[in-house]
């Protein structure tokens, strides 16, 4: 029988846990831990982490924002994934090439961040890039989005071969504004007929795969004041005209889009009231502390079924396996230089 988990995901430090974060992981309100750059030196320092995270918590989900090019937060020991529109840069000359190495670097993500020993890594990205948006870009797979809902959709398949679990965000759509959400508010002021014809057919197209799904910090104004993450109209246009029927994760509440929706707990209390099972309370400690408060008596079955739910890999052994080695390769071979 699946338990209920704390519906707060919150991030720690450094690369070890402080005594603090000991006694902190402990409370039931926290369902969820997520790794930063800062929180990784290499993959075997990663592993440790998160073992020394199970000790205390076996059932908490772990998760990274890991979907190649620059948002890749574990760089040494695993692979370095190129960007997914670089991985897409070929899809109009050889489609079907294109769509097997989406696949495989689904697979290869998700078998490293299980041996890794995460529950999640928090993609693929399903926006469609239309050359707006700072806080997008290269990480779209196309301005495309029948594109998109393919690549995305093989990404997708590698990930659950896998046996990782597959996020896709930001619903609606983040690729239509200027803005980045982690800065200001973005308002995205076209139709809700032009969002539906354009944005939405990656999600609409994959709302069956997709494991869980996290809204945009962004308002359609067309559709509702509140942005998508606070929206029951949004959340439930996902739920009952999408058939979505997996979790909704928020993005970040500490990140500036979500201001706008008051204090900490008050985000907390607008996302869970809109539909978000679970919330992101990031690099801000104190505004966790205020929402953990917040969660008290909360919980969600729901989120139970997200633990990875096979045998992981070793990292030691990934190399020894003919299929890594290639995809390995391929992808590094395609992979940008990625800054500090």
């Amino acid at each position: 029988m699946t338990q209920p988990l704390g519906p707060v995901m919150l991030d720690i430090e450094g690369t070890q846990l402080s005594d603090d974060e000991r006694h902190l992981l402990a409370r039931p309100e926290v369902g969820g831990v997520i790794l930063f750059k800062r929180n990784t030196h290499d993959a075997k320092q990663v592993r440790s982490l998160t073992r020394a995270i199970r000790e205390i918590r076996p059932d908490v989900l772990l998760a990274i924002d890991q979907e190649g090019g620059r948002v890749q937060r574990l760089r040494d020991g695993v692979t370095r994934l190129p960007a997914m529109a670089t991985l897409a840069a070929g899809y109009g000359e050889t489609p079907e090439a294109v769509r097997v190495l989406a696949h495989e670097a689904g697979w290869l993500l998700g078998m490293e961040m299980a041996a890794c020993g995460f529950d999640i890594t928090f993609a693929p990205v399903l926006d469609v890039d239309d050359q707006r948006s700072p806080a997008i870009g290269d990480r779209s797979f196309s301005a495309d989005p029948d594109v998109v809902a393919t690549l995305g959709g093989a990404f997708i398949d590698g990930l659950h071969e896998a046996g990782m679990i597959a996020v896709g965000k930001h619903f609606p759509g983040h690729g239509g504004v200027n803005l980045d959400s982690h800065h200001a508010l973005p308002e995205d002021t076209r139709s809700l007929a032009t969002l539906r014809a354009h944005d939405l057919i990656p999600f609409k197209t994959l709302a069956g795969k997709l494991d869980a799904v996290m809204p945009a910090h962004v308002v359609y104004t067309a559709f509702d004041a509140r942005p998508a993450g606070f929206s029951p109209s949004w959340l439930g246009m996902l739920r009952e005209e999408l058939m979505f029927k997996g979790v909704v994760f928020s993005d970040d509440l500490s990140m500036a889009g979500a201001h706008v929706a008051g204090p900490p707990s008050t985000r907390a209390q607008a996302a869970w009231t809109a539909g978000c099972d679970m919330v992101l309370v990031c690099n801000d400690r104190a505004a966790a502390l205020e929402v953990l408060d917040a969660a008290v008596g909360h919980a969600s079955k729901r989120l139970g079924k997200l633990r990875y739910g096979r045998a992981r890999p070793e990292l030691e052994t990934l190399p020894a396996l003919a299929r890594w080695r290639r995809a390995h390769a391929r992808l590094e071979s395609l992979s940008e230089t990625l800054a500090d």
